[in-house]
Order: C-alpha cells, then structure tokens, then sequence
C-alpha cells in the first residue's frame, strides 16, 4: 500500500535551516508528482511547494527563495529544504502524492491530492 513518511522536523530560532524528508513507498515515485503542504493552528492547510514528474518545481509566494524542494527517484525520497526560517513558518508539514496533478494546481487544489503522510512539525521561535 502507498506510505509517505515525513521526517526532519523540530524547533529551529528564527533565520535557522531544516531539512524535511518524505519516504515513499508503494507505487510508482517517479511518475508522480510530489509535493509539501503545511498547516499551522488556527489555519487552513496549504501548498509549500510541488515537484513534477519532469522535475518542474513551483513555490508558494512566502516561501519562494527561501525553500528548495527536491527529489531522489532512484532512492523515492522527497526534500523539502527550509532557510531562513521564520515564525510564520511554524506548522505541521505534510508530504503529498499525485499521479495526475500539474505541479501548479497541486499547489493551488489540496483536494487534487490523492495520498498524504501523516505530518512532521515544525517549530521557529523568535
């Protein structure tokens, strides 16, 4: 069956660096695009970043230049690199999987998602 297992998360002072991971397991990585999702308390979750197949990349606004996403198709592993960490960036952070999905409507449309990890969180105090 399909797992996503996040992993790198922790509690970071502002301006620090963390490096997410998302282990894939259970269907066919390379041909799916990826991506990172957050949702801090109080909010509604939303896209991070995403990665295509052809590994086209697309960014939120508020992280852009900042994080990096990335793959590993012949590990099927997933990174999300987070610099310059801000407060805002205090969330829960959840790795994504779609067979169908562009990368910019991926992160546009969480309901295009078809598979979810279950979280890593991710605190930035000041």
């Amino acid at each position: 069956q399909v797992r996503l297992v996040e992993s790198g998360g922790g509690s970071v002072q502002a301006g620090g660096s963390l490096r997410l991971s998302c282990a894939a397991s259970g269907f066919t990585y390379s041909a799916y695009c990826m991506g990172w999702f957050r949702q801090a308390p109080g909010k509604e979750r939303e896209g991070v970043a995403t990665i295509s197949s052809d590994f086209t990349t697309n960014y939120a606004d508020s992280v852009k230049g900042r994080f990096t996403i990335s793959r590993d198709n012949a590990k099927n592993i997933l990174y999300l690199q987070m610099n310059s960490l801000k407060p805002e960036d205090t969330a829960m952070y959840y790795c994504a999987a779609d067979p169908f999905a562009m990368g910019w409507e991926m992160l546009r449309d969480e309901w295009r998602v078809n598979y979810w990890g279950h979280g890593t969180q991710v605190t930035v105090s000041s």
